[in-house]
């Protein structure tokens, strides 16, 4: 491994939605393509961005237990509902189901793919992603992404940044915290997982939100790791 002082990690634990796929370009081709068909003329990038506004807040609820135990198809689908009643928009209902599966169909980063199956030759390489289990296997399939395990966190009925979604990710890999490194193009969700003793790496996805769209602040030196990609992380990691 080409950094000592990470000799130590066994495994790699990765954020999905923006980090390792492009939630954002695949939601404006399918509804563009959904959008010709009922006859349809949004701005399926606002609306996009619209949806992944929710996310947070929706989880927010759970966490606050405003709402019971909900999966992430279930919060998506409650944020799609509302987005479509405020803009006086009413389909068939088989239309809107299957467009809230849009997020099952993401499409990875063009390094993506690549850059896991070096990972993975070098380390346990596994999602740990608040997408439910059957989005996440369903995604991989389409996507062609090469976990060894699935882990999500409707597996700890917690959604990150709670500590139980990492620390139960080290548990159930029969790892020591320190072992694993979460990677992730978020530094909020690298910081929850520092916190509980973690390893880090930052991979920044300038183009999440689009072109010049935001991107969250972080400091130098914060994380363990920065790579501009997943290939550049495995030449790092000496995968």
């Amino acid at each position: 491994m080409a950094h000592a002082a990470l000799e130590d990690v066994r495994a790699l634990t990765f954020d999905v939605f923006g980090t390792v796929v492009d939630w954002r370009s695949s939601i404006v081709g399918e509804g563009q393509a959904l959008g010709a068909r009922l006859g349809v003329s949004l701005d399926w990038a606002a609306f996009a961005e619209a949806w992944r506004a929710g996310y947070q807040p929706a989880m927010a609820r759970v966490r606050r237990r405003e709402l019971p135990w909900t999966n992430i198809d279930g919060l998506h689908r409650r944020i799609l509902d509302q987005l479509l009643d405020e803009r006086r928009l009413v389909w068939p209902e088989p239309d809107i189901a299957e467009f809230n599966r849009v997020w099952h169909r993401l499409l990875p980063w063009p390094d993506s793919v690549a850059g896991l199956q070096r990972l993975k030759k070098a380390f346990t390489i596994t999602t740990l992603s608040n997408g439910n289990l059957s989005l996440l296997v369903d995604m991989a399939r389409h996507a062609g992404l090469p976990w060894d395990c699935v882990l999500s966190a409707e597996l700890f009925h917690h959604y990150k940044p709670d500590p139980q979604v990492y620390l139960g990710a080290a548990r159930l890999l029969d790892l020591a915290p320190e072992q694993v490194m979460m990677v992730a193009a978020h530094p909020s969700d690298l910081r929850a997982a520092a916190a509980c003793g973690l390893r880090t790496a930052y991979v920044p996805r300038p183009l999440e939100h689009g072109p010049g769209g935001p991107m969250e602040p972080w400091e130098e030196g914060e994380f363990d790791l920065v790579a501009e990609d997943f290939v550049a992380l495995a030449e790092k990691l000496g995968a």
